[in-house]
């Protein structure tokens, strides 16, 4: 994948044990088939913005119900400032291709 974000999301969620790998990050986390990671890797391309944006509504609102609970606070903040760089990454993008239509 070349998109950093979902590249740092993906390794945080194998590292706590959330997602066992790229495929059941692909479903679970950014609503595309188990094979869409492969795709976007084989042919050198962007995640769409339609998925990080599903990632980072999905990272926003885990890391909210964290930050409620005592013993996850960091980790739910750390999933809430990826789910600002997701947004961030689609600001990015809206302006690139508004840019790219003028």
């Amino acid at each position: 994948m070349k998109n950093t974000v979902l590249n740092e999301t993906y390794e945080l969620l194998r590292e706590m044990k959330i997602v066992k790998n790229e495929s059941e990050f692909a479903k679970d986390w950014l609503g595309k088939s188990s094979s869409y990671t492969r795709v976007l890797r084989c042919k050198d391309i962007e995640a769409s913005t339609g998925c990080v944006a599903v990632c980072g509504i999905k990272l926003a609102h885990y890391g909210k119900r964290m930050i409620e609970n005592e013993g996850y606070t960091g980790i739910g903040k750390r999933f809430l400032e990826l789910s600002e760089q997701c947004n961030n990454e689609i600001k990015e993008r809206a302006k690139r291709d508004w840019l790219q239509a003028a």
